[in-house]
């Protein structure tokens, strides 16, 4: 009987399970409804089918919620026959999802935690004119605010149907503070960012990176492509779940060129005092970034190799190291004009 009862659970979220439509169902392990692969692939097209038209007349659906100190009970209802059968169907189908491991939404935060509790969920129901009405509880209190949250998510589906489903819903213990912290793992005065340790393509150690710039800028101000290469190097420091060391080279040429010049030389050819882009340059060295400038570029421009800062590299051409470079595995990110 218990197990009966944690396989009805999904009763409570009628519209929700529509929810997982064609972009949001997530099947999870396990041999489908029936074994084989094509019976798994016709289950799970055929409740696609249901989630979507339950989705589609979600106007069709009412809902109550009335929270419990320990869960909450809902009623769920249709006017329609047609809708009020296809709930039924559903049902029925979500009965086998749960024996065969087979949850829904597992891209969803909320409805692949609360699949990891169904043990803990003690359920009752009873079948309406119009639909079905359940009583959701959980001694555990970690789980009876899933299940709160769970129903409130529930009701969104119910309300705005589609527009809802492609929501993502925070589990209530996990939802993050409103204040973002920025941070500099590396580049400490530029490219900050976001930790994120939970995210997917979660950076890889010795990942190799070819920058091509061409973008220049305001003589006067640091080139804004410098911070982003500098946020480049930040990602792999420490955005991530764990710190990498990537192999990232810059390849100057075009507009950004002059940039490399050193104090002296940039203030005579801008007019300005100093070379802005220096202090990121060398950050960007200290952590490991090479640094070729364009030969071609450079003598094209009036340029000479020995005006090039020292911990920069001047190439026969931008030609050769990107095609050199790209050669020994290098990724090629372009930042343009």
């Amino acid at each position: 009987m218990a197990s009966y009862l944690k396989n009805i659970m999904l009763l409570i979220l009628i519209s929700a399970s529509a929810s997982a439509s064609a972009v949001m169902a997530q099947p999870g392990p396990g041999r489908g409804f029936g074994r084989g692969k094509g019976r798994q692939e016709q289950g799970h097209d055929r409740d696609h089918k249901v989630f979507r038209f339950l989705l589609t007349n979600h106007k069709k659906i009412t809902r109550n919620v009335k929270e419990l100190s320990n869960g909450v009970k809902t009623v769920t209802e249709s006017d329609d026959p047609k809708v009020a059968t296809k709930i039924k169907e559903h049902v029925l189908w979500m009965q086998h999802r749960v024996e065969e491991n087979q949850p829904i939404r597992l891209r969803d935060p909320l409805f692949a935690e609360l699949f990891k509790h169904t043990d803990k969920i003690t359920m009752s129901y009873e079948k309406t004119k119009k639909g079905v009405s359940v009583t959701e509880t959980s001694e555990d209190p970690y789980v009876a605010k899933l299940i709160k949250a769970h129903a409130k998510a529930v009701s969104g589906f119910v309300e705005h149907g589609f527009a809802e489903a492609m929501k993502n819903h925070p589990v209530p213990d996990k939802i993050q503070s409103t204040n973002v912290e920025f941070t500099n793992p590396a580049i400490k005065k530029y490219g900050k960012v976001v930790k994120l340790p939970n995210a997917v393509h979660q950076p890889r150690d010795e990942s190799k990176i070819c920058v091509d710039l061409t973008k220049g800028g305001d003589p006067h101000k640091l080139n804004p492509a410098f911070e982003k290469i500098a946020k480049y190097v930040n990602i792999y420091h420490g955005a991530g779940k764990e710190k990498v060391i990537p192999q990232i080279a810059i390849i100057l040429h075009g507009d950004a060129t002059l940039t490399v010049l050193n104090a002296d030389k940039y203030s005579k050819r801008f007019r300005t005092e100093g070379n802005p882009n220096l202090d990121c340059l060398h950050e960007l060295h200290e952590a490991g970034v090479k640094i070729f400038v364009c030969g071609q570029s450079l003598i094209g421009k009036g340029g000479k190799p020995e005006d090039v800062v020292v911990f920069s590299d001047v190439a026969v051409s931008a030609l050769t190291a990107l095609v050199n470079l790209q050669a020994d595995g290098y990724a090629y990110i372009p930042i343009l004009k």
